[in-house]
């Protein structure tokens, strides 16, 4: 984890190499977060000043866009798969009890900061429904147990 000087330095690099772009906000929003790993709440009024937007507005596209983190993520991230191939091939299940073990809802990270949670709306791998990543790391046919067993893989990596 970054201290504040050096993401508050990372976030004026990032404005000013894209504040004069039209429609702007978008790449300063993922720059950051591809920087940082999440969004944090201090830079909002940093881009709203530098783009003469309101702190409400800026608010309203990070909080629109479910990609954007305003929480430092874990370790590892879990994203599981909500399309229609996993749903019909058991995800709802799936994403309770990756729920109940993990004892957070989406968006949110682990108490010992080692799992984010995050849905995930197509991952392209529909012939092995219902799928999950693990960081990058694409998983198909993901039952409750053969996620328990990803998990535990995990925790020691």
């Amino acid at each position: 984890m970054q201290d504040y000087q050096t993401q508050q330095a990372t976030v004026q690099a990032i404005l000013t190499a894209h504040k004069d772009q039209p429609g702007s906000l978008l790449p300063i929003l993922h720059g950051i977060q591809d920087n940082l790993g999440y969004i944090p709440a201090a830079a909002v009024a940093d881009i709203a000043s530098a783009l003469y937007l309101s702190q409400a507005e800026v608010h309203g596209v990070i909080s629109f866009y479910h990609y954007f983190r305003t929480t430092p993520p874990g370790r590892h991230t879990l994203h599981i798969c909500r399309a229609e191939s996993c749903q019909s091939m058991g995800s709802k299940a799936l994403e309770q009890h990756a729920k109940q073990t993990l004892g957070i809802d989406y968006h949110d990270t682990t108490a010992d900061g080692l799992f984010s949670l995050e849905p995930v709306y197509c991952l392209g791998n529909c012939a092995c429904s219902p799928s999950v990543t693990i960081d990058k790391q694409v998983y198909g046919r993901v039952t409750p147990e053969k996620l328990d067993q990803l998990l535990a893989t995990y925790q020691g990596a």
